[in-house]
């Protein structure tokens, strides 16, 4: 049975996603641990997207995406986060509610309508959570990050992005005072200054959640 459109956009966004912010290499079953799928449903799936020329996999080795499946990817990474922007600009939506509300959407909205989002929002380059909008033609701006967790004490970097794969732990970072744009030194195991204020103790798992200017 082919895959549905949205199933192999969601395969392919999480691929993208996995190496944009580490370097560790994408496994079947770090893919399937991912998604919340059984391995054999992921390998299977994974010998389709490679069929068509999505992704490229040997046995038991990392899956890439070929130049076909990044674009893919790109594009529909640059729908689910500019619905997220806009959510949280125009709709008064919290950042921590936004990301189950673009999964839905970001299959939805038309190309024409996405448009209209993007120059009403001015272009935007980075979502709420720091994350890099790709461009219309795919190209994603970078800058030298470090993990706020392997940064070494006294290291000071803007806060260039916060992941939103918890909620109530983006909830508790924000309520430190660690947002996107926020400069922070790290003082500490589990420990950071803000904004040259005061020093403020990281929720559980915190530091691995937040990435800084390098």
């Amino acid at each position: 049975m082919p895959a549905s459109a949205s199933a192999v956009d969601d395969y392919l966004k999480t691929i993208y996603h996995h190496t944009e912010w580490q370097t560790q290499p994408v496994t079947p079953s770090i893919l399937a641990a991912e998604l919340g799928l059984a391995p054999s449903t992921v390998t299977e799936m994974i010998k389709k997207l490679a069929a068509q020329d999505l992704v490229t996999h040997r046995p038991y080795g990392p899956i890439s995406l070929t130049d076909a499946g990044r674009a893919r990817a790109t594009a529909v990474i640059r729908r689910h986060r500019l619905i997220e922007t806009w959510l949280v600009r125009e709709f008064g939506y919290g950042w921590d509610e936004v990301h189950d509300e673009a999964e839905v959407l970001e299959h939805t909205i038309s190309d024409r309508l996405l448009a209209g989002i993007d120059e009403r929002l001015g272009h935007p380059r980075f979502d709420p959570h720091g994350d890099a909008i790709p461009a219309a033609d795919g190209t994603v701006e970078r800058v030298p990050f470090v993990l706020l967790a392997e940064a070494p004490v006294g290291h000071t970097g803007r806060v260039l992005r916060i992941s939103d794969r918890d909620p109530a732990l983006l909830r508790s970072l924000g309520d430190v005072g660690i947002d996107v744009g926020h400069t922070v030194t790290a003082t500490g195991p589990d420990a950071v200054n803000v904004d040259g204020g005061a020093t403020v103790q990281l929720p559980p798992a915190g530091g691995r959640a937040v990435w800084l200017t390098a």
